[in-house]
């Protein structure tokens, strides 16, 4: 072995301060690439991958100091998030177990009171409706006025309505353009949700929720309404389990719960009326229901009040007696008749002609009479439909004319004012 000169260096020698060097030039590197990691990943410039997160927020009218304080808690996390990364992905999802413990109760709740929202369907009434008390018999609508006497402007009003015009039953059985003929009107109990009740005006007519009691009301959301050719839109509910009565006028399904134009409701079981000056489903202020010629009624060989009709506006006196309780814009004359006035059959007129179940009617015609309720056709009579009725023996009651009648004295006369 030939010795190294004195001054060469050894191989530790040699190699200490290169691994130095290398060690050095390593960890150079090393920072460099830290550094360039850091600008991408942390920093005040990590939001980058935000970005869209906090355009949302400035969006939402968040103010930009929440955003740095945000990306300052970002930075302080940096070496937890690094912790958590290496730790692998299984542990990166805890993040449910830190929602605060009153938003976990809340969401339990929620399923709870959805399903607690649901009701079970109403079980319909108990009774029909001839089982009920319509109010009671010292009520005006159930007064006989048989014996009562004659109006002293009877022929000027009967002239002017048209001595030669007949009575028409405006109701029956099947169709008429597709829709029942008649007002209809659906039963219920008491157990029957009531629904909120909107008032509004249309192309059809005004706004009358002023006189209008506000609901809501138990009338279900597929209860009849009046055919549309009628124009009247009236929807008619009966709570037989309580004795009460709501009516709708110019009515209309929409949501959960109707809008009309107006709406009354009745006690059944009371001797009540409408605030003077007020409004109803009926123009007069009168109920409907208690007035319409009812198949079930007379099926039972008797009908107990008055039997509603309508007149055109022009035969209207612009007032009302009692137990009506408002008017319309007209005139005043001794040739017109108001609302709550009644046309009675004379007692003299010959029914024994008609068949039985017109008989029904037509004796409530001598007994109770016509009562004006209504701005229609002249004489038209309104009754329910009901597949039981016999349309062509109701057209036999088109051979009485007005001048088979007379006009009840009628008594005072009030006006709106």
């Amino acid at each position: 072995m030939i010795p190294l000169p004195s001054h060469a260096p050894s191989k530790k020698s040699m190699n200490f301060p290169t691994s130095v060097f290398c060690i050095f030039l390593i960890f150079q590197i090393f920072m460099a690439g830290s550094c360039s990691k850091d600008k991408d990943t942390f920093g005040p410039e990590s939001v980058q991958p935000e970005a869209p997160i906090i355009e949302s927020r400035k969006e939402s009218g968040e103010p930009d100091e929440q955003e740095t304080e945000e990306q300052e808690e970002e930075q302080e996390g940096h070496s937890e998030e690094e912790e958590v990364e290496e730790e692998g992905s299984a542990e990166e999802q805890p993040q449910e177990e830190t929602m605060p413990e009153g938003q976990q109760e809340e969401e339990q709740q929620e399923a709870p009171e959805q399903e607690g929202q649901q009701e079970p369907p109403p079980s319909g009434p108990t009774k029909s409706v001839e089982e009920i008390t319509i109010f009671p018999q010292n009520h005006p609508l159930h007064d006989d006025v048989l014996g009562a006497s004659v109006d002293d402007n009877s022929d000027a009003i009967l002239e002017h309505i048209g001595l030669q015009t007949n009575i028409f039953a405006d109701f029956g059985s099947g169709t008429y353009q597709g829709e029942p003929i008649g007002i209809p009107y659906v039963s219920v109990g008491s157990d029957q949700p009531k629904v909120p009740i909107v008032f509004r005006g249309n192309g059809t007519d005004g706004n009358y929720g002023h006189q209008s009691e506000k609901g809501p009301f138990p009338i279900p959301l597929d209860a009849p309404v009046e055919a549309a050719f009628v124009g009247d839109g009236h929807v008619i509910s009966v709570d037989v389990d309580n004795g009460m009565l709501y009516e709708l006028y110019n009515a209309q399904q929409v949501g959960n719960g109707w809008e009309a134009s107006s709406a009354a409701v009745f006690n059944l079981n009371t001797v009540e009326f409408r605030p003077e000056g007020w409004t109803s489903a009926d123009a007069a202020g009168l109920p409907i229901f208690p007035l319409l010629i009812r198949y079930s009624e007379v099926a039972s060989g008797e009908i107990d009040h008055p039997i509603r009709f309508t007149l055109s506006r022009n035969k209207i006196y612009e007032g009302y007696i009692h137990p009506a309780r408002h008017s319309i814009q007209g005139e005043v004359g001794n040739h017109l008749l108001p609302f709550g006035a009644r046309l009675r059959l004379k007692d003299d007129f010959d029914i024994s002609g008609f068949s039985q179940e017109n008989q029904v009617i037509l004796r409530a015609l001598k007994k109770y009479g016509l009562i004006l309720a209504d701005v229609g056709v002249d004489m038209y009579l309104k009754g329910d439909p009901n597949e039981n009725w016999n349309n062509a023996d109701l057209r036999e009651l088109k051979t009485i004319k007005v001048e088979n009648f007379e006009v009840v004295e009628m008594g005072q006369i009030k006006t709106n004012q």
